[in-house]
């Protein structure tokens, strides 16, 4: 889908075609150029209107890239990365929106699930005052707007964290290894999402690029900022999550250990068990106990469960058990 929007003489409004005489750096006017999931006819204004570079059009009709800022002499491309966690899939899923910024003009391309590139747009066309900044910073405010969305699942992945705690240390069991190694792959994917994301951001922060005035770096350092915060978040999970999994196995295998002590000792105790019962139930004649045939059972099970006492005894005084 194509939208163009344009700034006139301090009025927005919608146009249906561009303009060449809007897209010349002298011209006042400033537009903004939306392809949602441009078809190839849509997409044909990138070079037959715009006239960018082949190499930055293959790259902006592409799925996927990394994040990234390139300058074109009068235009700078950049490609910036939204989030979106797909709970479901225990994932993130990111969607890369490729921007071309000109003098007069801001050029977005993605593939229509961009939240902060429809928020901005349902905004521009009900203020006025909206693209009066300029496309530069219009470029800040949806870039703005897509690292503040990452907010909302940073704290759904810092509130599953501390559950997952709780559930360790309250309620330890076996099923925790998979929503444990689950997180933890959310918590890369998150890495790998933030950490472009910053250097691209704070290369326009140093103003690296002529473009890019005094005023509009100051915000993009506050971006920029937000960034390195979500940065540190995420390798704190990492290191959370790091210690947590290892306190996991840890219970696990203590666990573990007092299951087979437990099972070593009954095992020891039936030992001597066994072999009196084994002596005592041979078809030869055996040594028999004072009072008759019929006490020598009681004796048997009178020294079986002497032999288990003291041995009882001895493992509690060593404190084994």
């Amino acid at each position: 889908m194509l939208t163009v929007l344009v700034n006139l003489q301090g009025s927005v409004r919608k146009a249906s075609m561009i303009d060449p005489s809007w897209l010349k750096p002298e011209s006042t006017a400033t537009v903004w150029v939306d392809l949602a999931a441009p078809t190839i006819e849509e997409a044909s204004i990138l070079k037959s209107v715009f006239h960018f570079h082949d190499l930055a059009v293959e790259d902006a009709l592409s799925e996927s890239h990394h994040p990234k800022v390139e300058s074109y002499g009068d235009y700078l491309y950049v490609i910036m990365h939204g989030i979106d966690f797909e709970a479901a899939k225990h994932r993130f899923a990111t969607h890369d929106t490729d921007f071309f910024v000109g003098p007069t003009y801001l050029v977005t391309v993605h593939d229509g699930t961009s939240r902060s590139i429809t928020e901005l747009r349902d905004i521009c066309q009900r203020n006025e005052h909206a693209l009066s900044g300029g496309p530069m910073a219009l470029l800040h405010r949806i870039v703005d707007v897509m690292v503040d969305n990452y907010g909302p699942e940073v704290e759904k992945l810092a509130d599953r964290l501390e559950e997952l705690e709780h559930r360790i240390f309250d309620r330890p069991n076996d099923n925790l290894v998979k929503p444990l190694l689950g997180l933890k792959r959310d918590v890369a994917s998150m890495r790998r999402v933030v950490l472009p994301q910053r250097d691209v951001v704070g290369r326009l922060a140093r103003r690296e690029f002529a473009s890019i005035n005094e005023q509009i770096s100051y915000r993009f350092r506050d971006v920029y900022d937000h960034l390195v915060r979500l940065t540190d978040e995420s390798m704190l999970f990492h290191d959370r999550l790091s210690s947590l999994l290892d306190a996991h196995l840890t219970s696990v295998s203590t666990r573990l250990n007092q299951v087979m002590k437990v099972l070593t000792v009954i095992a020891t105790i039936f030992m001597p068990l066994t072999v009196l019962t084994g002596m005592w139930g041979m078809n030869v004649p055996l040594p028999a106990f004072p009072g008759g045939e019929m006490a020598q059972f009681w004796w048997v099970l009178g020294i079986m469960l002497t032999v288990s006492g003291v041995m009882l005894w001895l493992f509690h005084r060593r404190d084994w058990i």
